[in-house]
């Protein structure tokens, strides 16, 4: 991706999420100007830490002793609770110069677990603050350390290259030199050199998968993208595998479960759905109810709220086969539902008689 994608893709991480995004590029491509742009457009304070130039004292602060207590001093760094929002860029990860300070920094990029805060050492990170990592790749052009596979499990490996029309736009809003951009207009290919390439061997694990489910849940990513992200996660062959499944099964039809207990999320999907579609889902719908009738207020009102959605012949044949199992009968038969089931009861009535 290139860097404007990449700042869509932060966007929505760090607004809807608590994990933490590692940009993967080449120097000078744009991460840290990406990170820094953002966050002017959505009005987060910037914090950098340039982990090359830390020791641990730097991460976990100087230790001072209260009676017999012992404690670590804030570093000046760590944004207070009542701080604006702030991000806090992790730069040069892998060029921790000692190993003991890529260790102590290993908690601090590690996702919180639910419930509880962001943390290093003793210190605790308010959730209106997040962390966004920078490295190089360790393809041998770089001093940079290999990071342990435990590591980069924790993070959301986002691969960013050379775009020459994403910088042709950065470089019209800077009003950078005419002479250069006409001259890379015309030898787009020395804008910088590719490099090697940058995928550092994401594999399927049970922590990149429960990332896999947070980002499908909570963000929004262009359709385009969602290939690249998810691969920083779990590889190239999962991801691959696990979009390809999605989109056999994206023609599926509703299931009963999803009416009944997540109607926002298929209402739309359910009303675009075709007829022999629509009587899958009616018929699991039946069979569900037919095992257990019993049905909680939300359940009572998604299934009204499908019954309606339905053209007329199909209503009533779904209610008719829903006034056999006594709970729901009992259920749809209340006033307040006659705007929508009446005319389907009248009809069985008619019917009967």
């Amino acid at each position: 991706m290139n860097v404007e994608q990449m700042k869509v893709v932060l966007r929505e991480i760090l607004a809807r999420t608590d994990l933490t995004p590692c940009i993967v590029g080449h120097r000078g491509v744009g991460k840290t100007a990406g990170i820094i742009q953002l966050c002017r457009e959505t009005g987060r304070r910037y914090q950098p830490i340039r982990l090359g130039q830390m020791e641990v004292g730097d991460l976990v602060g100087i230790p001072y002793r209260e009676k017999d207590v012992m404690y670590w001093s804030r570093p000046c760094w760590w944004p207070d609770d009542d701080a604006p929002d702030t991000v806090i860029h992790c730069d040069e990860l892998n060029r921790a110069q000692q190993e003991d300070t890529l260790q102590a920094i290993f908690q601090f990029v590690e996702p919180p677990s639910e419930g509880n805060r962001r943390a290093l050492h003793t210190h605790t990170l308010h959730p209106r603050h997040k962390v966004v990592v920078t490295i190089n790749p360790p393809d041998g052009t770089y001093q940079v350390a290999t990071l342990d596979r435990a590591l980069i499990d924790r993070m959301v490996m986002l691969y960013v290259e050379t775009d020459y029309q994403c910088w042709a736009r950065y470089a019209a809003a800077r009003d950078l030199d005419q002479g250069v951009r006409r001259f890379l207009a015309a030898n787009t290919s020395l804008l910088a050199s590719q490099g090697s390439p940058l995928e550092m061997d994401a594999e399927p694990t049970e922590r990149g998968w429960e990332m896999v489910s947070i980002l499908r849940r909570q963000c929004r990513f262009p359709r385009e993208l969602e290939m690249e992200i998810y691969a920083g996660i779990i590889g190239k062959e999962a991801a691959i595998a696990f979009l390809r499944w999605c989109a056999d099964h994206a023609a599926r039809p509703v299931t009963a479960g999803e009416v009944l207990n997540h109607w926002d999320h298929v209402a739309e999907k359910l009303r675009a759905q075709r007829d022999d579609q629509q009587a899958v889902t009616m018929s699991d719908i039946v069979a569900t109810l037919t095992g257990n009738g019993a049905l909680a207020p939300e359940q009572e009102e998604n299934l009204v709220r499908y019954i309606d959605i339905l053209p007329r012949d199909m209503r009533f044949g779904l209610v008719k086969s829903l006034l056999r199992i006594p709970p729901v009968a009992m259920a749809l038969s209340r006033d307040k539902y006659d705007g929508v089931v009446f005319d389907a009861i009248q009809a069985i009535s008619a019917e009967a008689r």
